[in-house]
């Protein structure tokens, strides 16, 4: 077997996103809402508030998995991963980060198991801060902008009625796409998540 992120198995899940009622629901939140519906799914035992993160442990698959919803604000969130990888010895590649992104389709989700931030501000501090590019992600389309809206405005605002469906159907995909990666690991998950997806 090979090494590396590519055949790493997941010991912390973290979904990115801003804390706080104002932001609840917004697009800029879509790791948050990956995560809680992991929590609805694997009933883990309440949240501790430990490295500046909502954090909760579940047993998966036989091995012990942290899910950590940092309360760092967004631009913040390695502050939060730093901690709790330092705490818990687990390497980069071990760590699985789901995010929005602008530029893909809303309903599409994509896995990569290291890079580039791509611009994604709460990534691009998480791999500053763990000092390497291996670590494994998952996102989650919100689309761009239509016309001239800002970005900031678009990705701080709550989806529109006609998009509840297609943003509810990609929260579902990617908790089912972080169980499948759980079972076969990330390459297995690339090759069968990697594609559009017609909500």
């Amino acid at each position: 077997m090979g090494s590396g992120s590519e055949t790493a198995q997941l010991r912390l899940i973290v979904g990115l996103g801003n804390p706080g009622s104002e932001y609840s629901g917004t697009r800029h939140n879509v790791g948050f809402q990956v995560v809680e519906e992991l929590v609805k799914r694997w009933q883990p035992g309440a949240a501790q508030i430990k490295f500046g993160a909502e954090l909760r442990d579940v047993v998966r698959s036989g091995r012990r998995i942290l899910l950590a919803m940092p309360q760092t604000f967004m631009n913040r969130s390695g502050e939060s991963v730093q901690q709790i990888v330092r705490f818990y010895q687990i390497p980069p590649e071990e760590v699985l980060v789901i995010c929005d992104d602008l530029d893909l389709p809303p309903g599409q989700i994509r896995w990569r198991p290291s890079g580039s931030s791509g611009g994604q501000k709460g990534l691009a501090d998480i791999v500053s801060r763990l000092g390497v590019e291996t670590v494994p992600r998952l996102r989650v389309g919100i689309g761009r902008p239509p016309g001239r809206q800002e970005v900031v405005s678009w990705v701080l605002g709550r989806y529109r009625p006609d998009e509840l469906q297609v943003a509810q159907t990609a929260v579902a995909l990617a908790a089912d796409s972080v169980e499948f990666c759980i079972a076969e690991g990330i390459v297995p998950t690339m090759n069968r998540y990697n594609r559009s997806v017609n909500c």
